[in-house]
């Protein structure tokens, strides 16, 4: 493993930093998955390892007012200005703790187009975004297994999509079974480690973590 820098052991991200920036912090061991994300993929001991990249789309408008103001079907809502200012914010702290993007998907919905398309901005425009439908929010999560086993060993590979799907698709591919115990945040993600080709609960959990401290990390020079 690389030695351990003074910016992976500074990544320290206040519980409430904008009502309490100098009181209790929660100082979560990013440094740890960090150090392990290196720019050719691999651990160690060179073996190839797949890096999955969870994340939930940023802030939409409400459901109920857009079908009433708009008439247009729930799949074309979009992110609110608002959400798209913090998922921008947001997704320069995820470059700091997650420095390379192979592949990028998303689910068809618009609001998971929009965070993916702020998502690759944030990375320098060059990533495409690959529309995949098993990242819907009616998909089971077993069915997106097929796309990921056809992604390259050793790519981090990056997915955007929706509530309650998501969480159940990390309780998958952590214990194999179909529950969600992870709580994602509109805006917020998690990375999970593959040591051989993905299946249900053989995910390792590298780390979980919310889009305010996302942001948090984005707004640190």
């Amino acid at each position: 493993m690389p030695e351990m820098t003074d910016k992976m052991a500074n990544i320290c991200v206040p519980r409430y930093p904008r009502s309490n920036p100098t009181g209790y912090k929660s100082c979560i061991t990013l440094w740890e998955g960090y150090a392990r994300l290196t720019r050719n993929g691999h651990d160690d001991d060179g073996r190839g390892v797949m890096k999955l990249l969870v994340i939930r789309h940023g802030v939409a408008g409400e459901r109920e007012d857009w079908a009433a103001r708009s008439g247009k079907p729930d799949a074309e809502r979009p992110m609110t200005g608002e959400g798209r200012r913090r998922m921008r914010r947001g997704a320069r702290g995820l470059r700091r703790i997650v420095p390379d993007i192979d592949v990028l998907a998303s689910s068809p919905l618009v609001r998971a187009v929009q965070t993916a398309e702020i998502i690759t901005a944030a990375y320098g425009g060059s990533l495409a975004i690959e529309t995949v439908d098993e990242l819907s929010p009616e998909r089971r999560p077993d069915e997106l297994l097929g796309w990921l086993r056809a992604q390259q060993p050793g790519a981090t590979v990056a997915v955007v999509g929706h509530e309650p799907h998501l969480g159940f698709l990390v309780g998958w591919l952590l214990t194999g079974r179909n529950d969600s115990f992870v709580a994602f945040k509109k805006g917020g993600a998690v990375l999970l480690d593959f040591d051989d080709p993905p299946v249900g609960g053989n995910a390792v959990l590298a780390w979980a973590i919310a889009p305010r401290q996302l942001r948090w990390l984005g707004e640190r020079q």
